[in-house]
């Protein structure tokens, strides 16, 4: 791959700019709800890298013009993602007191508002990319992206490998089902990300299959990479608890193959997602970029 020019400074103006978007989506601080869109908002301006909300944008440009109309659904990825960390940090599944190196949300604001927040939010993406329709004559296209939103998501998506994680914490479990959690668990959304934002632009069916296909394996390459950093890394550069993997007897490509073999698959998995976007007609060299970056990437 040719090296892409100013990688970190064109990264650092896309993530600003995903940021000002998302805030301007979040539900006003006011009237007698007013601490939970504050539990709401507390998470969402918490910082992180913004990926979904980037990724979508990034795949919609390879297809489409009218950016505007990928912005309710920028904001609404990254608050079904938000609600997933918020019910991730419970005591009841990982028990995690910091996130993006500051307290989470159930710390903060007690574990009944974590889970009312969380809920909350992720039926508020759902209000905030419904609202799309006020923007676009083209409704068949909104729909198409809110139904992959939605089974991404779901059952068949995040929630159902959130659920077979949960169920299996602690257990010896096998290398098929690993990947079950890890395709439903972080790809799915990856996917829900890049195939909005190609169904938005435009993309045909043929073009949307090939942005999944590449979605997941850059979920794949970026699961496994956080395996190998909750190893390698420290709790400064993380900005979370490490060697937490090992504390909760969880098994993980690192646990299963060791962190050579991992890495050699993070590889495998950014190459794999390279080649597709390589063969595609539409072309974004900042978007082949960011998949190489996120499976080397240090935090």
């Amino acid at each position: 791959m040719e090296h892409y020019e100013n990688f970190k400074e064109e990264l650092q103006i896309r993530t600003e700019y995903a940021e000002k978007v998302i805030r301007r989506w979040l539900p006003k601080e006011s009237g007698f709800a007013r601490t939970m869109a504050e539990a709401m908002n507390y998470s969402m301006c918490a910082g992180g890298k913004r990926l979904r909300p980037i990724l979508l944008l990034e795949t919609f440009r390879m297809f489409g013009e009218d950016e505007q109309l990928a912005e309710p659904f920028m904001a609404g990825i990254e608050m079904i993602h938000t609600h997933s960390l918020i019910h991730d940090d419970l005591p009841a599944i990982d028990n995690d007191d910091y996130r993006r190196g500051r307290l989470t949300t159930h710390k903060v604001y007690g574990e009944a508002m974590g889970v009312l927040s969380g809920v909350s939010l992720l039926n508020y993406a759902y209000e905030t990319m419904l609202k799309t329709f006020e923007m676009t004559s083209d409704a068949d296209r909104v729909i198409r992206a809110l139904k992959i939103m939605s089974e991404k998501t779901g059952i068949h998506g995040m929630l159902g490998g959130q659920s077979v994680d949960v169920e299996n914490d602690g257990k010896e479990i096998s290398r098929e089902m690993l990947d079950y959690i890890y395709e439903h668990k972080t790809s799915a959304l990856i996917e829900a990300s890049m195939m909005a934002g190609a169904i938005l632009g435009g993309a045909d069916e043929e073009q949307t299959a090939l942005i999944e296909k590449v979605a997941s394996a850059i979920g794949m390459a970026f699961q496994i990479q956080d395996d190998i950093l909750d190893v390698t890394s420290s709790s400064q550069e993380l900005g979370k608890p490490v060697h937490s993997d090992e504390k909760n007897h969880k098994v993980t490509y690192v646990t299963l193959f060791g962190v050579e073999k991992a890495s050699e698959q993070v590889l495998q998995f950014s190459e794999q997602a390279q080649s597709i976007l390589e063969n595609l007609s539409n072309k974004n060299k900042f978007l082949t970029a960011l998949i190489m970056e996120m499976a080397s990437r240090r935090k």
